[in-house]
């Protein structure tokens, strides 16, 4: 598993109403990048965990069409209805997060732990049309030594398109219709500015490839670029 690209711009994110107003157009908060949003979104996920139960908390927060793997990839949904919760609810810290220009989409990577056992996790958040975040694609994988908390959380937003209004960018739509059969192979999405985008390719055996791209200094650029093993038999 290759590490993701560390950008040396970083910042303590603050999710406070100081920090929405210097980055969100003061008319409808959309439009701008909201890094701090999307980890106050993670952490509000992690500790409903621990306070409703694990599944609960996925189903609660997720998108409708959101996707997970169960090793292939499953609408979350459909799949946790009805599921028991753990006697042990995972608990997990972001550490990372990358956004696109307009904040329609944003990735976050971080630590998780339950038990003896820890790991990472990597979990994609789309901008609803209210405004708040929900997630739409959660992947991660066991390590065989827990990841090294970081002095402060690591922020990256894209460059913007040439010519970006935030006035004037896509406004987020709820998802609606009917869900169509997922790709078992295949699953690629991008925000509504195209700055950063995620593509998943899955294995008959269940092995997965997580790419992350993002426009920086004017070029794609990979910040996750990541391997899951098969599971066991």
């Amino acid at each position: 598993m290759r590490k993701p690209i560390l950008f040396v711009a970083a910042v303590a994110l603050l999710a406070s109403p100081a920090f929405s107003r210097e980055r969100n157009d003061p008319r409808d908060g959309l439009g701008y990048a909201n890094p701090g949003a999307v980890v106050a979104a993670e952490v509000a996920f992690a500790k409903l965990a621990q306070e409703k139960g694990q599944w609960p908390a996925f189903l609660a927060t997720a998108t409708k069409d959101a996707v997970m793997f169960a090793p292939q990839p499953v609408y979350a949904q459909d799949f946790l209805k009805g599921k028991p919760n753990p006697a042990l609810a995972v608990k997990w810290q972001p550490h990372q997060v990358w956004s696109s220009c307009d904040g329609t989409l944003a990735v976050t990577r971080g630590a998780w732990q339950t038990g003896d056992k820890s790991g990472y996790f990597t979990t994609v958040w789309q901008r609803q049309k209210n405004g708040s975040y929900k997630w739409l694609l959660d992947q991660g994988d066991a390590l065989p030594l827990p990841l090294d908390e970081p002095e402060m959380i690591v922020s990256k937003v894209a460059d913007c398109p040439a010519g970006y209004r935030p006035e004037r960018a896509q406004k987020p739509k709820d998802f609606k219709g009917k869900l169509p059969p997922l790709d078992p192979a295949h699953l690629a999405g991008r925000s509504l500015d195209g700055t950063l985008s995620w593509d998943v390719t899955v294995s008959p055996d269940g092995a997965r490839r997580f790419v992350v791209t993002m426009l920086a200094d004017g070029k794609p650029a990979t910040v996750q670029d990541i391997q899951v093993e098969a599971p066991a038999k």
